[in-house]
């Protein structure tokens, strides 16, 4: 039987922009919201995040005109940064020990006395269970103001508790996480370093409960220091050649383990902050893809439900590949639960998954007499192909799991360029295909198949002019994040959506021949947003400037009669939560 779903559709709302702005300007849509009135909780309000002496402190109290279920949770962020000169910094906000939050700032791009502003949005509702009842909290900002870094960083934190409209059953609701838990074994922590390929983070769970019907786990692995650029680093053996100097070569990867044994395997996004490729000029006014906000990476853990309802204590880690000095990671563990029944039981019937990756390298470089590389290239791919599989027997019969997936990843770096010049072109991507087929057994199996791509292409070099000036240059020719979702239910209809968020960029750097930075030229960004839905559901913003200030937008290209139309029901989700039975994760 087809489900049906009644898409109530709004005018997208989207970021207001200027043209001539240096502001802050992205292309992201804010997050669909419902037509009923919210409840407001202010987190904090024009909090300092200054020279802190500790993260800020945040005390929650669940709304009581709203007691729940949520038709939707959105958290609302403003950021402000007021001063000519600072660093991107990161930051995260935290609810019950779980991670709501985590992102970077941007530099300050508008001259004071006004500042440089921005607005985020996350849709939360996934999080809910760690809403229901008061909780701790921390918002963990670090911004230094010393020296010549005058920028002072301060924001304002609110959630939005959409009540479910009048006259609608809840018991309609989209599925959502029954139980939230942190990785975190204290609340008061923040994220957790990852320096090598050997280090683990590491959560212990004493007591889950036994119901455990499906289990997912968000990861963030965000690269820091030595790792910030790490798609530019170089094989061991060839030292510093790389323009930013970083080692292990140019590839990680996060890997998520049970009790030890492998579970998953998380793709690591090429964020690009805002004082990002040494060149913070190129991010005025348009951010690189999801800087400001990170998207996590949903691991399917389902397979394991069996082995997680025994009772005992079971230990998840995450790793990261390759780390090299280092990896910030945090993860939030979602589990649905057999509302039938008290005691789930089940196991893990197979699991071709490697403890790690097998990365080849190729060095085809070209040296002079005195052994100086003078072009050629590195090369690095990785191919992990593996099936996960379990079952677990609830109170609607015994559910089988199976998860196939392909995470396929290269990295090229060509050396060949002008004379008295160094840097590299770099192209890399990373293709995760994955097939989840959940089966109780009859002829009801639902199939779930996405493809995820992060795709790169970045030109670094600084070279020397016939008159001793030197000029950077930092040409992105594409940062993209992909995302395409199937929905191949036995006897329903299909459902399919799409996601495309690319930034393309350029600016180069003078400086005199003493190397002091002169001025910049040929500046300019595009960032190109679409999204698309079997339910004719669309969403399209492409953003230009030119010269760090804003030249025009296009919206609605692609989309029927050319206007932007996403349901705040988000109808793809919705319609896959009632087949599949767990949230569908989907920007927007």
């Amino acid at each position: 039987m087809a489900v049906m779903i009644c898409a109530s559709f709004s005018n997208v709302s989207a970021q207001s922009l200027t043209v001539g702005s240096h502001n802050v300007a992205v292309a992201d849509p804010t997050v669909p919201r419902p037509p009923t009135t919210p409840c407001v909780v202010t987190l904090y309000t024009n909090q300092s995040f200054d020279n802190p002496s500790g993260p800020t402190p945040i005390n929650y109290t669940p709304p009581a005109a709203c007691p729940g279920p949520w038709e939707k949770v959105v958290l609302s962020i403003d950021m402000s940064m007021l001063g000519t000169n600072q660093f991107d910094r990161t930051g995260s906000i935290w609810m019950g020990g779980a991670i709501l939050y985590f992102g970077t700032t941007q530099e300050p791009s508008v001259a004071p006395p006004n500042a440089t502003t921005w607005h985020i949005e996350k849709d939360v509702t996934d999080y809910s269970a760690v809403l229901k009842t008061a909780q701790s909290g921390h918002s963990d900002f670090v911004n230094y103001v010393e020296g010549p870094y005058d920028g002072k960083l301060s924001g304002s934190a609110t959630l939005y508790f959409y009540p479910v409209p009048r006259g609608e059953d809840k018991s309609s609701l989209q599925p959502r996480p029954d139980v939230v838990l942190s990785m975190n074994s204290n609340q008061a922590n923040g994220t957790y370093a990852l320096n090598t390929t050997s280090d683990q983070y590491t959560a212990t769970y004493t007591a889950l409960p036994r119901n455990i019907e499906r289990a997912y786990l968000d990861v963030y692995a965000q690269s820091q220091s030595n790792d910030e650029i790490w798609y530019s680093c170089n094989p061991n053996d060839q030292g510093q050649l790389s323009f930013f100097g970083c080692n292990n070569t140019a590839f990680r990867e996060t890997e998520v383990s049970i009790d030890g044994q492998p579970a998953g395997v998380a793709p690591v996004y090429p964020w690009i902050y805002t004082g990002g490729t040494g060149n913070p000029w190129l991010w005025e006014p348009t951010p690189g893809v999801q800087t400001l906000s990170f998207v996590p990476y949903r691991v399917d853990l389902t397979p394991f439900a069996g082995l997680l309802d025994d009772g005992k204590t079971h230990s998840v880690s995450l790793s990261v590949f390759n780390a090299n000095q280092y990896f910030s990671v945090a993860g939030n563990l979602l589990l649905y639960l057999d509302h039938g029944s008290k005691q789930v039981t089940g196991s893990l019937i197979s699991n071709t998954l490697t403890a790690a990756p097998t990365p080849k390298v190729v060095e085809n470089l070209t040296t002079d007499s005195s052994n100086n590389i003078t072009g050629g290239n590195i090369t690095v791919t990785s191919k992990r192909k593996f099936t996960i599989t379990g079952q677990v027997a609830t109170s609607h019969g015994v559910v089988k799991t199976e998860v196939a997936q392909t995470v396929d990843f290269s990295n090229s770096q060509d050396y060949t360029l002008p004379t008295n010049s160094e840097g590299e072109n770099i192209v890399q991507n990373t293709t995760v295909d994955s097939t989840t087929t959940r089966s109780d057994g009859r002829w009801n199996a639902v199939v779930l198949r996405e493809h995820l791509s992060y795709p790169l292409k970045l030109n670094l070099g600084f070279f020397q002019q016939t008159d001793g000036t030197y000029q950077q240059y930092s040409d992105v020719k594409e940062q993209g994040y992909r995302q395409t979702v199937s929905l191949l239910p036995a006897f329903a209809l299909p459902a399919s959506a799409s996601l495309d968020n690319t930034f393309k960029g350029n600016n180069t750097i003078l400086f005199n021949a003493a190397e002091q930075v002169t001025g910049v030229t040929d500046t300019y960004s595009t960032q190109d947003y679409r999204y698309k839905d079997s339910f004719a559901e669309c969403y399209s913003r492409k953003i230009s400037s030119k010269d760090n200030a804003l030249t025009g937008w296009v919206d609605g290209h692609g989309c029927w009669l050319g206007f932007n139309n996403l349901s705040w029901r988000d109808s793809f989700s919705q319609y896959a939560s009632s087949l599949y039975g767990a949230t569908v994760q989907l920007l927007p």
